[in-house]
């Protein structure tokens, strides 16, 4: 396990700043999943609220997030804690919740209609710079607030060639769940119904389809645009691992 002047190794570990493949298939052996995932409800996956700066930032998130992309961020924590306790046993042992929880509620607060004009930035990087800011002014230790915004500035940073921190490829695992279908069977079924139950999704298909056309238009340089400037939004749209319950909630 490696370690920085800037981190002891324990954090490293406990903020997931453990270096891993970039290629999500590979991260799998190129499988499906690499051990069976398990039923779990929404309501048996444990939230750390009691983490008082999580719980100011899920208030930030709520205030500043359309309930679209607030109940998306939800359900990336439960998919990734899904998919951390079944497919890495290890890592799931020594990851903070609190820095999970935090990557997700604050993972896609760039996309807001006045944080996508606040900047020439493309959202992750911008979101990425605001997470950073504000999981610092509220007091969280230097290796999980930058961990934090390492993996929201990469957790669209799709590819093959390289390595990620082990948080941004966990985000990168549940996003590309939640918003194209991608790896449709990494969990399972019972758990995919309940957590779209419990966090509606109020045809969040369109709606980031929506936004991903709104920041390419604003801004043509955009990092979203590296996964096709056509094919990612159309991705989004015509997921159909997630349209039988696209419609919950409106």
């Amino acid at each position: 396990m490696s370690s920085t002047p800037a981190a002891s190794a324990d954090d490293i570990a406990k903020h997931g700043w453990t270096a891993v493949s970039v290629d999500g298939n590979a991260i799998l052996n190129g499988k499906p999943y690499l051990h069976k995932p398990s039923p779990l409800l929404a309501k048996d996956i444990p939230f750390p609220s009691d983490d008082p700066i999580v719980a100011k930032v899920q208030e930030y998130a709520k205030e500043h997030l359309i309930e679209q992309t607030y109940n998306h961020s939800m359900r990336v924590y439960h998919w990734g804690y899904s998919i951390l306790k079944d497919q890495f046993p290890d890592e799931f042992g020594r990851l903070s919740l609190s820095t999970w929880a935090l990557t997700c509620l604050l993972h896609d607060i760039g996309t807001t209609d006045r944080n996508l004009r606040a900047t020439l930035m493309s959202f992750e990087f911008y979101g990425g710079i605001l997470a950073l800011n504000l999981t610092k002014e509220l007091g969280a230790p230097q290796a999980q607030a930058e961990a934090v915004a390492e993996a929201i500035i990469r957790h669209q940073d799709l590819g093959t060639v390289g390595k990620i921190t082990f948080l941004g490829q966990v985000i990168q695992l549940a996003t590309i769940y939640d918003n194209m279908g991608i790896n449709p069977e990494i969990i399972d079924e019972v758990t995919k119904v309940d957590v779209n139950k419990a966090y509606p999704r109020k045809g969040w298909s369109g709606c980031f389809s929506k936004t991903i056309r709104e920041e390419n238009g604003l801004k043509p340089w955009a990092h979203t645009t590296h996964l096709g400037e056509e094919d990612f939004p159309e991705g989004v749209k015509g997921n159909k691992l997630m349209e039988p319950y696209d419609g919950w909630g409106l």
